[in-house]
């Protein structure tokens, strides 16, 4: 019984540890690099006709070389819509229009620029490891409160809480190897 409680805790904080890794890949595909990817602008949110629709839903999105992107409205009325949503993001971006076809040109990466990501990139970083703290500790809670409840041994207890922190120590390998990755894509030229 109390092994199948076990496994479930651990079950448990891997998935979410996963999850909190997953997320952190998700959220830098949005940090802009020297490169153009559709991931930078298919989330922006677009009025269309009174209701904010993601960008990728009222048009499609290329990339036509390395530093730029087409955007081509499935809609003629929406063509200014997606102009005003690109020059509203965060992004620093201009669109070019011609006709129902806009096109972006990602401007080369400043190095203050560059390191300003990079920072940003440690923090989501930083953060991710918080989390993936923070699951342990709880999981690591949980194991103790079965030892409360005299439903597992001390032993049950160390050797459970060591394959927690073998969880999290990869976990948290993982995150520093998602950021390195990102790193190195904003510092390519």
């Amino acid at each position: 019984m109390e092994t199948a409680m076990l496994d479930d805790i651990k079950k448990d904080a891997q998935t979410r540890m996963t999850k909190s890794i997953e997320a952190l890949r998700h959220d830098l595909t949005r940090v802009r690099t020297g490169r153009a990817s559709t991931a930078l602008v298919e989330d922006l949110k677009v009025n269309y006709y009174g209701s904010e629709m993601p960008l990728m839903q009222v048009a499609s999105v290329t990339v036509s070389d390395a530093r730029s992107l087409t955007i081509t409205p499935w809609e003629k009325p929406m063509v200014s819509a997606v102009e005003k949503a690109i020059l509203a993001s965060d992004l620093g971006l201009t669109p070019n229009t011609a006709g129902t076809t806009i096109r972006i040109n990602l401007p080369a990466l400043t190095e203050e620029r560059r390191r300003e990501l990079s920072k940003h990139v440690h923090g989501e970083g930083e953060n991710t490891k918080v989390a993936i703290r923070n699951i342990r500790r709880d999981a690591n809670q949980q194991v103790r409160d079965l030892l409360k409840e005299k439903q597992i041994t001390e032993d049950d207890v160390r050797r459970t809480e060591d394959e927690i922190q073998k969880l999290t120590d990869k976990a948290i390998k993982d995150v520093d190897e998602v950021v390195k990755l990102k790193e190195q894509e904003l510092m390519a030229v």
